[in-house]
């Protein structure tokens, strides 16, 4: 990745930001860190998933 003396590359993406971002990233404390997790794991029933689950291995047995 060629860059020039100001920190970005020839595409002008800023270097230093790029790595602050993906430091945050990698320590989870990004803006949106956690946040789809526990939206999807509040809304999710784990019965109705598992039971969903074994429905299909069952219809997938029947259809072959």
């Amino acid at each position: 990745m060629a860059q020039n003396n100001r920190g970005k590359t020839t595409s002008g993406t800023n270097i230093q930001e790029v790595r602050q971002q993906n430091a945050q990233s990698a320590q989870g404390q990004g803006a949106t860190s956690g946040q789809f997790g526990t939206e999807f794991a509040s809304e999710t029933n784990v019965q109705d998933v598992k039971k969903r689950n074994q429905q299909a291995e069952q219809n997938k047995g029947q259809n072959s």
